[in-house]
């Protein structure tokens, strides 16, 4: 079995206080979990960013294919120079609980992520039980909330409990 490593790593200077308050604005305005999960982001957009970076001397058309894979994940690139601008902020808004609460299925992003974890939501028909799953573009019409069973909508009428 393969070894997991780290996805992430942790700021240089850990009292910031600069730092502190930004990603504590991050944090409550994307209801994420910890902080943790904004050093992830930041270091998926690094990666991002790096790959761009050696992609600058590289044909047109391993650069098209680039920023087309971008492109479905839903970031609005279209030159190595929009690739380099992105922000956490930027793959953030892409994670499943944020775009739940962008199409109205849920009021806030704690209910949001809090529908996630209890699997009531269902992309393409899957039950998704990640708050950060990146949803692609043509995944996110196919976003909906699980149903509940007849019978058991019955019994919540009526106040029956088991």
């Amino acid at each position: 079995m393969k070894r997991k490593h780290k996805t992430y790593s942790k700021p240089k200077r850990p009292f910031d206080k600069i730092r502190i308050e930004e990603e504590a604005k991050i944090k409550k305005e994307f209801g994420l979990k910890n902080k943790k999960e904004i050093w992830k982001a930041d270091a998926r957009i690094k990666s991002i960013r790096e790959k761009a970076k050696i992609l600058i001397s590289a044909d047109q058309e391993e650069k098209n294919s680039f920023f087309e894979r971008l492109k479905k994940m839903g970031f609005k690139v279209n030159s190595i120079t929009d690739v380099l601008s992105l922000d956490k902020r930027d793959y953030l808004k892409r994670r499943l609980q944020t775009i739940l609460v962008e199409k109205k299925m849920a009021s806030t992003v704690k209910s949001a992520r809090q529908l996630i974890t209890h699997k009531k939501v269902l992309v393409e028909g899957d039950v998704i039980n990640v708050p950060s799953y990146i949803v692609p573009v043509e995944l996110e019409n196919k976003i909906s909330l699980k149903q509940m069973k007849k019978q058991d909508k019955e019994k919540r009428e009526i106040g029956v409990e088991e």
